[in-house]
């Protein structure tokens, strides 16, 4: 077989003028290629370049048939391997954040750092380059020109989220930072359809897993990366799950009186407007105790700040720092689109009994509280408010929790390191 760089590719407009580097595809990267095969490849000009999505329930390839014809082989090869990576890392599924345009560009870098960069069409964003030309003094070209690479989505996006500029640069359209692909009709599902397709692209990720496995083949995929990707199909309840879960089961019933002008030609005009109904919704604010302890710490605080963070949508929270007390001159409250910056304010031992007080003392200032730890303290009196154990990676809780607790064992995005 020719050097796939050296072979000129044709005019690219259907899945079967695509079907040389699908093949390709199944001697060089058989693992990849398995999830492709689980996907609908379409060619259409309503989509610029390339990207992922759904229609009708399923998985979907859209391809701009100028644009796939433009890339060199290896290129095409490079963007395959993209778009499978951002199927087997749920980035477009249970890891979606808000703002999405920053939420893309953090995905993007994250899955860039594991595919060589001379398989990248031209605009990939790679941690630690700023952009070509036009832009490339721009502040997030140079925030992103300053990452290392294999960082998680997570760590990029809350890195860009802390500056002021780079975000705003990053929210809007034209900010040079587009990327080769597109991902816009994600937002648009419903929460039964979004379950629905996770559960689709999970059981092609745990097939080509199986497959990769059985035949030893797994390509250009290291080892570090095999065990990142078969942490996401496992069959253990995601702990982001049950923090959800936690956050909906706090939330709280409100009422308001809904009010309509009505004509009042006939009738005594000092009546006004009449009350018509109640509007009824629901919301929550929940209190987030960090622990101060050396082991909790930046890494940690990013993953489980980048998971609230999605979260506070219809849930408000309000951050504690505590040690043996709760410092409460660190009480932050969240704002949209924004969280508290990693910081350390005690450094003294860990006592969740002083956080359990705290809590029982603001009942009726919050529904619930989170308790983002070690897990290696003794084990305090009962909660009279709904308690979440948050256990950052490689800890657990050292005692039983309570009946009516809830524990979040959590875990690095691909079961250990930084990864996509």
């Amino acid at each position: 077989m020719q050097n796939a760089e050296k072979i000129e590719t044709p005019r690219i407009s259907s899945k079967k003028d695509l079907s040389p580097h699908l093949l390709r595809m199944m001697f060089d990267e058989p693992f990849f290629a398995r999830i492709l095969r689980g996907v609908n490849i379409e060619f259409g000009d309503d989509i610029p370049t390339a990207g992922v999505m759904v229609k009708d329930a399923d998985v979907h390839m859209i391809c701009n048939p100028q644009f796939v014809s433009d890339l060199k082989d290896i290129e095409i090869k490079g963007l395959l391997k993209h778009e499978c990576f951002h199927l087997a890392f749920e980035h477009c599924t249970t890891r979606k954040l808000e703002p999405h345009r920053v939420a893309n560009i953090a995905a993007d870098l994250a899955i860039n750092s594991d595919i060589p960069e001379k398989e990248l069409p031209t605009g990939g964003l790679v941690p630690g380059e700023a952009f070509e030309g036009e832009g490339a003094d721009s502040p997030l070209s140079k925030l992103i020109a300053s990452f290392p690479k294999h960082k998680s989505q997570e760590w990029y996006f809350t890195r860009i989220m802390e500056d002021d500029e780079a975000q705003e640069q990053a929210k809007g359209d034209g900010s040079g930072a587009e990327g080769f692909d597109d991902h816009g009709g994600w937002g648009e599902m419903t929460d039964e359809e979004k379950e629905l397709v996770k559960g689709k692209i999970k059981q092609v990720v745990k097939d080509a897993v199986k497959e990769a496995d059985a035949s030893g083949k797994w390509g250009s995929i290291g080892s570090e990366m095999r065990g990142k990707i078969r942490d996401m199909v496992s069959n253990e309840i995601d702990w982001r799950a049950i923090l959800k879960q936690f956050c909906g089961m706090s939330k709280r019933g409100t009422r308001s009186t809904t009010w309509s002008n009505i004509n009042t030609t006939h009738i005594h005009p000092q009546w006004g407007p009449l009350a018509t109904g109640t509007k009824r919704g629901y919301t929550s604010s929940i209190a987030v105790y960090i622990d101060q302890s050396g082991s909790v710490g930046d890494k940690e605080l990013e993953l489980a700040f980048g998971e609230l963070r999605s979260l506070a949508k219809r849930t408000e929270f309000t951050t504690f720092h505590f040690d043996t007390s709760v410092d409460e001159k660190s009480e932050t409250l969240w704002k949209k689109n924004r969280c508290p910056q990693a910081a350390r304010t005690r450094f003294g031992g860990t006592d969740f009994g002083c956080v359990t007080k705290h809590a029982n003392k603001n009942r009726g200032r919050f529904d619930g509280y989170i308790i983002i730890t070690d897990g290696e303290a003794p084990k305090p009196k009962p909660s009279k408010l709904k308690r979440c154990w948050m256990i950052v990676p490689g800890r657990k809780l050292l005692f039983a929790a309570d009946k009516l607790d809830s524990v979040c064992k959590m875990k690095w995005p691909g079961n250990g390191g930084d990864g996509a």
